[in-house]
Formats: structure tokens, sequence, C-alpha cells
């Protein structure tokens, strides 16, 4: 029967060379992984560099090919080959790349694969499909509905601030800021209230209703347009009121004296 020895020195130097090395590892500039576990992705896409590296150039070139549709009109070789078409996939690749790029920029504890907004529920999904599909069936079989080019610059300048607000209150926000409803306080979370939130209660959900919007507005989509605003109002409505119940508890007095100070900036959400 033999007995159990003590690890001598040089076993003890290895374990914790091998601990110092998991965490550095945990650290390194490519990882994808939450530090708050509760952030930790819970989608269908694997959350590696390589899901990161595949996903941004997929997005990379759906952008260069609607930003070369939009600048050539597709040179009038196709039917479906529109200015309108291709501002709207720049727009929306450049939308979800402008996600992951803000976090990984200015709120790397957050950042994962999920960042992407990718996997963002199927309404989402079914919403800007069934934007493409009125688009493209109004084009074939009456062209000229499409016809109103200053609808279309008025979505191009909403969609561009929109986009502008969305990601700039996410920069200027920081750690503070995160895709996920927070439901306890974190450790270093601040009330953000100057720079854009001076103006905007909610500047990233205002950023985004007007995004959406613009986009409809680009494409010349009467129903997907009223679709949407109908849609996002719900959704942010019922977002807002969840999500000030939990700021005021984080924050009492200075969050319900900046509500009733500062609106949201969205139709009917005061």
């Amino acid at each position: 029967m033999s007995s159990a020895t003590a690890p001598d020195s040089a076993d003890l130097d290895s374990f914790e060379q091998r601990l110092r090395q998991r965490a550095m590892a945990k650290s390194h500039p490519l990882d994808t992984v939450p530090t708050d576990t509760a952030l930790q992705p819970r989608g269908l896409i694997p959350n590696t560099p390589l899901s990161v590296a595949f996903l941004s150039f997929l997005l990379g070139s759906l952008f260069s090919f609607g930003l070369v549709l939009c600048a050539t009109n597709g040179y009038g070789q196709h039917w479906w080959s529109t200015a309108q078409l291709g501002f709207f996939l720049a727009a929306w690749s450049a939308f979800h790349w402008g996600e992951f790029a803000v976090t990984a920029g200015w709120n790397r504890d957050k950042c994962s694969v999920d960042s992407f907004l990718l996997e963002n529920g199927a309404l989402y999904h079914i919403a800007h499909s069934a934007a493409l599909l009125e688009y493209l069936i109004t084009l074939y079989f009456k062209p000229e509905w499409k016809q109103f080019p200053y609808i279309s610059l008025v979505g191009i300048a909403t969609t561009l601030a929109g986009q502008a607000l969305r990601s700039g209150a996410m920069i200027h926000a920081g750690s503070n800021f995160s895709h996920v409803m927070a439901f306890r306080k974190a450790e270093g979370h601040i009330l953000v209230t100057d720079g854009i939130y001076r103006w905007f209660r909610h500047p990233s959900y205002a950023g985004f209703f007007y995004w959406a919007l613009g986009t409809q507005l680009v494409l010349q989509n009467p129903v997907s347009f009223i679709f949407y605003a109908a849609v996002l109002y719900k959704f942010f409505s019922r977002r807002i009121r969840a999500e000030e119940v939990y700021l005021l508890r984080f924050f009492g007095d200075d969050y319900r004296r900046y509500k009733q100070s500062v609106g949201t900036m969205i139709p009917f959400i005061p």
C-alpha cells in the first residue's frame, strides 16, 4: 500500500505558472468572453474569434456590395439592382458590424459574438425579410411607386442620424451601456446624464427607432413603415418601462429627477 507524498516546490511552481497562464489567456485582446456570467452568449453562433472574423467578413462583403449598388444604381442592368436596395443592405450590415465594433472598442468586458445582435429574435428577422419582400414585389409589379427620390433622401438622412445617435450613445456611456437589461447594479455603474444623454433619456433606443424607420423611407415601403413604427413603439414602451423600474432602484431620486427633466424623444413615449 503506497502512501501519498507532499508536492514539492517544483510542482507548486508549475501549478502557479499554469494559473497565471490561464489568467493571462482570459484577458487576451482577442477574447470574446464577457467577464459577467450573466452576459455569456446563449445563441447558436459559437463565441470564438473565428466566428467574429467570419461574421465581420460577411457583413463587410455585404456592406461593400450594397455601397457599390447604391453608388451606381446597379448600372440599370437588373430590375432589382437599385440604389435604394443597395443603401438598405449597406445600412443593415453596417449597423450589425457597428454594434460589435463599438462594444469591442468601448465596452470590451461585455463583448461577445452576441454583440453583433444577429440573433435578435425571430420577429426581428421576419420584419426585415418582409420589408425586402414588400420592396421587391412592389418594384417588380409597380416600379413607378418607388420613384419618389425626396422620400428616399429623407430616409437616408434619418437612417444616418439614427445610426450616429445610437453609436454615439453607446460610446459615450462606455461600460455603463449593455445590450442586456441589468437586474442588479454592477460595480462602477453610474448614471450618465451628460453629452447626448442630456437631450435623450434613452438615446440608443431612439437611435434604433429612427434608424429602422429611415430604412423604410429609403425603400418607400408604406406597409413596412407602419408595421415597424407600431412594433418598435410597443417594444420600446415596454422595454423602457421595465428598465426604469431597475434604474429607479439603482439611482433613486437622481434618476427620478432625470426622468422628469429629459424625454425619450420617441413619439408617444414620454
